[in-house]
């Protein structure tokens, strides 16, 4: 009896015995009920399986929950199915396309006779609720062609994706009550899973996205394992709309574009001020980590773009010209000039490590349909550094490297992750150095006890490298920062410096950025912040309102020129407005801190502060103020008006 027999394995590599024929529900009821009623999907030899599939010979298992990833993408499959049947159910005559997952959700290429707007999602969300409530068990079979040609023999679109299922696969369908779908799966074991979900949109789409085909109606949802979590996507997007960059940038005056030069930034004063204040912060901290500030032509030879590789790499992203019938390039990065620095005369080793840094603009060209205000644009200031080191160097530089970056991303109050990228497949140099890099690397977040995850073959083609992807307000993953170690670059330009044996040799190189973009990393402060920024930041740090521009203009100004005298980012406001339309406009604005001035702060010599975003006000001699701004300021903090705390 014992070919009747199979060998489940577990993730906890123990073993169990089951008959052929077992599914994946079998045997999480043969551990647990609870399991069983858990468990949505699971995994065969690394195949997503229905939990009612059969399993007919020995495999390795796992089972998967709804709120797992894998239960969340087929939970939201599903959610496709039980969409399109309630189309069916509503709408007559409807041919099905395709119905793919994407990112939070799903969406089905329809076509009917009926034209679907949005204010009928309502009545198909009904409809999907009442499919739920029915609990109808969903069944994958396995089928003819002939047999799948004649059950979608009056959908065109089905008969077509039909023809393109290759000949050595199976034909797979899946039914749930009256609803038949032509489908690889997997899907959940029943409607009942399907916990909460919305439909959102409803727009044109081609028939496989090709212009020369039908246009269909498309129809977007998103789904979630719970109510809570539907209802906190809905709330990050309504604050990530209010938080979009774009729009803020418009309404603080922070920077604009213009058809005169697509995808380039141009900076209104208010947004000069905080790349000002960004370049400074960065400037200084270098400084205090023994960085030299170099500055490299915006246009070289296109000979120096050939010798470095960028040409093979980005010539189709670069922008060009030629004078004196010599080929020049706008430079798409800073790496090149900095090797020509280093290359200007004979170093010793007791010149390394030297640090190169670079406030530099580079210029790289998108397409039009990727820019995105200033997270994609065509020219923008990359905050690059070069360390030129020696073998025994590398360690060291790295951690002195990540500890910057730590200092920078810890003030602007960023958590992040860190990920070590390894040699690619198509990579160059020797195997020996790639290995050395990839455990140099390895050893300093180990030192400097990181958590990190290893994305395997994903490095630079001249060496492995480490990217940090900070998390904002919204929890929202970007990658700026990176260490990169280089071994190639210095043997393209043909680096040397002489060692302690009075040898020539290479030196190594590490590149590192912090904020990578100072305007994306612009971009993503605005919307961390929601355009509130911190009291160092802020183009305007401090609002003067007299109650009446006549009666204190006079202790006004004494306030306005003592803050002044300070260093504090200042401005009057002197509309004849009334003043809580003042306020109201200063908070619009975003404003740290408004002094409002009248009859009582004259006498006493006081100001009535406000903070931004709080209703409290609190009275205070003007020098309190001014210590404790100057405080939060010089701190990267914020300044409690209430007893004159600097929170870090």
């Amino acid at each position: 009896m014992s070919h009747k027999k199979m060998v489940i394995s577990f993730p906890d590599g123990s073993k169990k015995s089951y008959l052929k024929g077992n599914t994946l529900e079998d045997v999480a009821q043969s551990i647990s009920p609870s399991l069983k009623k858990k468990s949505v999907i699971g995994r065969v030899n690394g195949i997503l399986y229905d939990m009612q599939r059969p399993i007919n010979s020995n495999a390795e298992i796992e089972l998967f929950p709804l709120n797992s990833p894998e239960g969340l993408e087929v939970m939201r499959h599903t959610a496709t199915h039980i969409m399109a049947q309630a189309v069916k159910r509503l709408f007559g005559r409807v041919n099905l396309g395709a119905g793919p997952v994407v990112e939070n959700g799903f969406y089905y290429d329809i076509d009917t006779d009926q034209s679907i707007s949005k204010d009928d999602l309502s009545k198909i969300e009904k409809e999907m609720n009442n499919i739920v409530a029915e609990n109808l068990l969903i069944r994958r079979e396995l089928i003819s062609r002939d047999e799948a040609e004649s059950i979608f023999s009056n959908d065109h679109l089905k008969l077509e994706l039909l023809k393109k299922i290759p000949p050595e696969e199976d034909v797979s369908i899946y039914k749930q009550g009256e609803f038949i779908d032509l489908c690889r799966g997997p899907h959940l074991p029943s409607t009942k899973f399907l916990k909460a979900f919305s439909l959102t949109n409803i727009s044109g789409a081609y028939w496989l996205g090709n212009s020369d085909n039908e246009m269909l109606q498309r129809i977007y949802g998103v789904a979630f394992p719970s109510e809570k979590e539907l209802n906190e996507y809905f709330y990050f997007l309504e604050e990530a709309k209010k938080r979009d960059h774009r729009k803020l940038g418009k309404q603080l005056e922070l920077f604009m574009f213009s058809d005169e030069a697509p995808g380039m930034p141009f900076y209104l004063s208010n947004g000069q001020v905080i790349r000002n204040e960004l370049e400074a912060f960065l400037r200084s901290l270098q400084e205090s980590f023994n960085y030299k500030e170099v500055k490299t032509p915006l246009m070289m030879n296109q000979r120096l773009w050939e010798q470095s590789g960028h040409w093979n790499h980005y010539k189709d992203n670069m922008y060009f010209s030629e004078v004196d019938q010599q080929h020049f390039a706008l430079k798409p990065m800073n790496c090149p000039g900095h090797m020509l620095i280093f290359k200007d005369r004979l170093r010793s080793y007791r010149d390394l490590p030297i640090r190169m840094a670079e406030f530099g603009q580079v210029h790289r060209h998108e397409f039009s349909g990727a820019l995105n205000g200033l997270l994609r644009v065509r020219s923008f200031c990359q905050d690059d550094a070069h360390i030129f080191v020696t073998p025994n160097q590398i360690e060291e530089e790295i951690t002195s490297a990540l500890r910057l970056i730590d200092d920078v991303y810890r003030t602007f109050g960023f958590n992040y992750e860190i990920e070590l990228s390894t040699r690619p497949e198509k990579s160059m140099g020797d195997t020996r150095l790639w290995d050395q890099a990839e455990g140099a690397l390895k050893n300093v977040l180990e030192k400097l006890g990181y958590d990190f995850r290893l994305n395997e073959g994903d490095g630079a083609f001249y060496g492995p490298k480490i990217d940090i992807h900070i998390k904002d307000a919204l929890n929202r993953s970007h990658q700026c920062a990176t260490v990169q170690l280089d071994f190639q670059m210095p043997e393209k330009f043909d680096l040397e410096y002489i060692n302690e044996h009075n040898e020539k040799v290479r030196p190594v190189v590490i590149h590192r950025a912090v904020f990578g973009s100072i305007d994306r990393f612009l971009g993503i402060l605005i919307e961390h912040y929601g355009g509130a920024f911190p009291t160092w930041l802020a183009p305007i740090q401090v609002k003067v309102l007299p109650v009446s521009n006549e009666v204190h203009k006079e202790y006004s100004d004494q306030v306005m020129n003592r803050l002044k005298q300070e260093g504090i980012r200042v401005e009057k406001d002197s509309r004849e407005e009334k003043l809580g339309y003042k306020i109201r406009g200063a908070q619009i604005n975003k404003t740290p801190f408004i002094l409002v001035l009248g009859d009582k702060e004259v006498e006493k010599g006081y100001v009535n502060v406000r903070s931004y975003g709080n209703k409290a006000t609190k009275e205070m001699e003007l020098g309190e103020f001014v210590t404790g701004i100057k405080q939060s300021i010089a701190n990267k903090g914020l300044l409690d008006i209430n007893n004159i705390q600097v929170h870090l």
